[in-house]
């Protein structure tokens, strides 16, 4: 009975960020879903970005707890700091899966193009002209009008220039 007197302000602060946590969790669900329904956003990718924003919101009630708790404020840069030295020494290319999930996270919310549109990729030394398939969190699949399937990074949409087709249909070649 003693940690329950010795830790009472800490036990309440700690009810009230997972209660903070829960609503955070459905309030965010419920704005990214009227946002896909307006914008008439895919449900597989709304699910992507419900799945980042939890994630950061678990990971921000779970600083939270940790500074409640009394661990001190070096302790936790010391530890994160360390987790994310290993990390990037055992993931070399860590940037690019940032930048590729960072990249899918914009391509949701703001960028013009949609699955089933066609595309022009104006790359220098490999253009591509194809519908896209499929948007997911790392990459975009194109298909090509030879039928050959493209896996184009998201983060290299961003550093090309892009030109959405309104007649790529017509050019295709029909086939029974």
């Amino acid at each position: 009975m003693t940690f329950f007197k010795d830790f009472t302000n800490e036990i309440i602060i700690s009810g009230v960020v997972l209660i903070v946590l829960m609503v955070l969790r459905v309030i965010s669900t419920k704005v990214v879903h009227r946002y896909a329904k307006t914008s008439h956003k895919i449900e597989y990718r709304t699910n992507l970005v419900i799945k980042y924003l939890h994630l950061l919101i678990n990971i921000l009630s779970f600083i939270a707890l940790v500074i409640i708790w009394g661990v001190k404020v070096n302790d936790i840069f010391l530890v994160v700091s360390s987790t994310v030295t290993i990390i990037g020494v055992a993931m070399v290319a860590q940037w690019s899966i940032l930048s590729n999930i960072t990249a899918g996270v914009i391509l949701f919310f703001s960028f013009p193009f949609k699955i089933g549109d066609s595309i022009k990729i104006h790359d220098k030394d490999f253009p591509i002209i194809g519908e896209i398939e499929d948007i997911g969190a790392f990459h975009v699949v194109i298909k090509t009008i030879e039928g050959e399937e493209v896996i184009y990074p998201n983060n290299l949409l961003f550093q090309k220039g892009i030109s959405i087709l309104h007649n790529y249909h017509e050019e295709k070649e029909f086939t029974d």
